[in-house]
């Protein structure tokens, strides 16, 4: 017979308190658990750095949202307008032009999301190029600099 770890047990009770709609705190834990609270202290820390919970406000928790893994997508426009978009192995919406415009409309907020996900990504790596770049030219100024001190010392 198999015995819960500290963390899965104290991922239970998050999820069974959040799911009565009561609010999760360290001393609500302890009671349900009879857990002390520097161990759901730990616990709790390592929940959160792994992701299995959020602290939505100091001493208050609950459980990470759990989405099942994405599936492929495509789109393909037929020749009279129509699209069809292919989810998974099985889901298939067939769309009138007018259908795909409206649901293009619905999806706006995702599509701009994902824009900005996009751009922050590519500013992240030019942001690296960027500093790189000054540390390469830092190094090229601090060299002739000294080269240029030592030049004064030898003229002297």
């Amino acid at each position: 017979m198999s015995t819960k770890s500290n963390a899965e047990l104290l991922l239970e009770a998050i999820e069974d308190l959040h799911n009565q709609e009561q609010i999760v705190t360290r001393e609500t834990l302890s009671q349900l658990t009879g857990l002390k609270l520097s161990i759901i202290d730990d616990r709790l820390s390592y929940l959160v750095d792994s992701g299995y919970i959020i602290r939505v406000q100091r001493g208050v928790f609950v459980p990470a949202p759990k989405h099942r893994p994405s599936r492929l997508m495509s789109k393909t426009v037929l020749p009279d307008g129509t699209v069809k978009i292919d989810i998974g192995d099985n889901d298939v919406l067939t769309l009138t032009p007018r259908e795909a415009r409206a649901l293009g409309n619905l999806m706006v907020a995702e599509a701009m999301q994902y824009s900005n996900i996009e751009m922050g990504h590519h500013m992240a790596i030019l942001q690296s190029e960027v500093t790189n770049q000054v540390r390469k030219l830092n190094r090229q100024v601090s060299d002739f600099l000294d080269v240029g001190k030592q030049g004064e010392l030898l003229s002297e």
